[in-house]
């Protein structure tokens, strides 16, 4: 489907079946809510995969690799050749995200979306826009058209996943320079200072934040994106990843999968994607609350809350490939605890 089918096609969760999961909750032997937001949270999946029992036993993380042209700003400790080395070795499995997703089964599926050179690797998924972005700072980042062929890359991937029976998506990325398109995107969606969106990314000096800083503004200042039109700030001070993630997070609501959110920049894509279309928000979880200064202000524009507070900032996807393996061990309860009446317990009863 393209851009506009798919928005076209999201439908929202069913609440029959998240109350249907939630009784299921009331009726195990264990005290009432004691699991929290993970218990919230496979109500939610139960509303998303319409049946009181949902699965989540077959999963993917699909990570969309691409360069950045802000780099040449010097808003990075690193050159964006790393971009292509971290792809290759995602091609390989040997990334942090891809040796986290392994340990807990879950499959992994780098994509060079926009990568500066061309990338080595049979499993690497070749869906490449352009060879990286412009420098935002100087002209708009990408066309306008490019973000939506960017987008609906991520959309093709999503209903590729759920024809193959995939039950649930993580998405990741990598992009040398991404924190700082996503801070752009952050400020022109939520009007918040470029101050209190920007952080230091993988260990900027003072004078590298500075940069920073200064090419978002210029950016914004100079590109005027228009809060109100998710693809004008998009191809204007977005990135090629950002789209992609946008892309997955509608093609999966569409699909009727859930999306387990890492951090930052997958937020920040998460918040284009519900902007294009509201109802892709009950389709999302929060995995954890990225350590950059923009994480909790996306959560918060969200109404997400996350599972995990750990002050991670690794990105790739693997915040949200962590927050998976915890919702394998509430499932376990889930799918196997008896009720208060098989256990010969007395049920809890609600407090007034």
């Amino acid at each position: 489907m393209d851009l506009q089918q798919t928005i076209a096609a999201v439908r929202p969760p069913c609440e029959q079946s998240r109350a249907q999961a939630q009784n299921r909750f009331s009726d195990i032997a264990m005290p009432l809510g004691s699991l929290g937001l993970l218990q919230d949270a496979v109500a939610q999946i139960a509303a998303i995969r319409r049946t009181p029992r949902p699965s989540i036993r077959k999963r993917a993380v699909v990570m969309f690799c691409a360069d950045n042209g802000v780099v040449a700003e010097g808003v990075t400790q690193c050159g964006q050749e790393v971009t292509a080395t971290v792809t290759e070795n995602m091609g390989r499995g040997q990334s942090s995200v891809c040796l986290m997703a392994r340990h807990i089964g879950m499959d992994s599926f780098p994509v060079d979306i926009g990568v500066a050179r061309d990338v080595q690797g049979e499993r690497i998924l070749r869906r490449k826009i352009r060879y990286g972005t412009a420098d935002m700072a100087q002209e708009p980042a990408m066309t306008r058209d490019e973000a939506v062929r960017a987008v609906e890359v991520g959309i093709e991937l999503a209903e590729w996943c759920a024809s193959q029976g995939y039950e649930l998506l993580c998405g990741g990325e990598m992009g040398i320079g991404n924190t700082t398109t996503s801070a752009a995107v952050t400020a022109a969606l939520t009007g918040a200072a470029v101050e209190t969106v920007t952080g230091r990314g993988a260990g900027l000096s003072s004078e590298g934040l500075a940069r920073k800083l200064c090419a978002i503004q210029t950016a914004l200042v100079l590109h005027q994106p228009d809060p109100n039109d998710p693809l004008d700030v998009l191809h204007k001070v977005g990135g090629l990843d950002i789209a992609g993630l946008a892309g997955l997070y509608l093609g999966a609501a569409a699909c009727g999968l859930p999306v387990m959110l890492d951090g930052v920049i997958s937020c920040a894509a998460a918040l284009l994607a519900v902007r294009l279309c509201p109802d892709v928000r009950g389709y999302l979880l929060a995995g954890h609350r990225s350590e950059e200064p923009a994480g909790a202000l996306l959560l918060d524009a969200l109404e997400l809350h996350p599972f995990i507070t750990a002050g991670m900032r690794l990105g790739e996807g693997t915040g949200a490939v962590a927050a998976v393996s915890l919702l394998d061990l509430v499932f376990a309860a889930y799918d196997g605890m008896p009720s208060f009446a098989e256990a010969g317990v007395q049920a809890y009863q609600p407090l007034a």
